[in-house]
């Protein structure tokens, strides 16, 4: 069966913001939350972010400025915010997710009664949920209630920091249903960032999953100190991991080649402003896992998915060794040192690439 285009380009025209833009909720006020609500407000819309912390949504408002979560940067006038849930729903055309995902559900529950009727919804998160193993998409829908036509999610090479200096770059927009990633994709592009979409919500959602546990094992290999040829063989090898299992699920390969598999992978593994690649370095120098938590000041996702990707993993017999040693250095049962992912097998065989 020939599938249609995977992905392709959504072109939008920019407009200042004004009485007619479209008005676009918010809720998560953290630094990729303040910055996608940038993104749409740069792109013209009229955007209204939820803060659970009062003075963090005042300091939005009054003066423009995050400075807990983004430093430095000034937010468009047409970014406000607010600690009311009611007042940041009222009237949104379009509802986007930048919570933890492991208090996605319990936010969901908050909202489940307020939220506007019919509007797309559109996760920002890359995670699963520990206990169910539900990636935040299927959350969503078991949560609220809502047809999985209205949802789409978010991913690709997407470093907060540099998305909020305007540095250029794309995204993914993925929805069963093509209109509401349309939809979604035309407010979420300007000037310096560019939004594509395709169908495969899967595809797209692992590979936002997936790429966090190899970028922690590259931290790792990083904060041990071993150099390029090891960490490139792990972000090699890891591409390899993750489509495999990807796929397993229902996935298209060629999502994995694309801006959410091998784009965020590359852009998550190498930057050290990844919250991910962090933690990773931190354990390679040999804190331990509560010390990393302790030491970081924003959620690294991948420490969290590590359980739920492997009992996922194991549901359909798909080895992921490097997930597997991370795992092992997380409960503290293999020294950093010994990390070597990329060369561990079941076989003595040589292996295929």
């Amino acid at each position: 069966m020939e599938h249609p285009p995977l992905t392709e380009a959504v072109t939008v025209p920019l407009v200042d913001a004004d009485p007619e833009a479209p008005r676009i909720a918010v809720l998560g006020a953290g630094s990729w939350g303040t910055t996608f609500a940038k993104v749409l407000a740069d792109g013209g819309a009229d955007v209204l972010v939820w803060a659970r912390r009062r003075e963090i949504a005042q300091e939005i408002t009054e003066t423009h400025r995050n400075s807990d979560y983004l430093p430095g940067v000034n937010l468009p006038r047409n970014l406000r915010a607010h600690d009311s849930l009611e007042r940041v729903l009222a009237g949104a055309q379009q509802v986007y997710l930048s919570v933890p995902s492991q208090s996605l559900r319990s936010n969901l529950a908050s909202i489940r009664d307020i939220l506007p009727p019919h509007v797309p919804i559109v996760s920002l998160m890359k995670g699963v949920e520990r206990g169910t193993g539900l990636r935040m998409s299927e959350v969503i829908e078991a949560e609220l209630g809502v047809e999985r036509e209205r949802i789409a999610v978010v991913s690709g090479p997407n470093l907060a920091l540099e998305i909020a200096r305007r540095e250029p770059t794309a995204a993914v927009v993925a929805s069963i249903h093509r209109p509401t990633a349309v939809a979604v994709a035309q407010v979420a592009a300007n000037d310096y960032f560019r939004s594509f979409v395709n169908t495969d919500v899967i595809g797209t959602e692992f590979g936002g999953v997936l790429k966090n546990l190899i970028a922690v094992a590259v931290g790792i290999a990083d904060g041990v100190g071993y150099g390029e040829n090891t960490k490139a063989s792990i972000i090699t090898r890891g591409l390899v991991e993750l489509t495999h299992f990807a796929v397993a699920f229902g996935a298209r390969a060629e999502t994995m080649s694309g801006l959410a598999g091998l784009g965020d992978l590359i852009a998550t593994c190498e930057s050290p402003l990844s919250r991910n690649n962090t933690a990773g370095r931190l354990l390679g120098q040999g804190y331990g896992f509560e010390q990393v938590i302790a030491q970081m000041n924003q959620t690294a996702e991948g420490l969290a998915s590590v359980g739920p990707v492997l009992e996922l993993a194991q549901s359909k017999g798909v080895s992921m060794p490097i997930v597997e040693q991370v795992a092992r250095v997380l409960e503290g049962t293999l020294d950093p040192r010994e990390l070597a992912p990329h060369l561990a097998t079941d076989s003595d065989e040589p292996q295929a690439e």
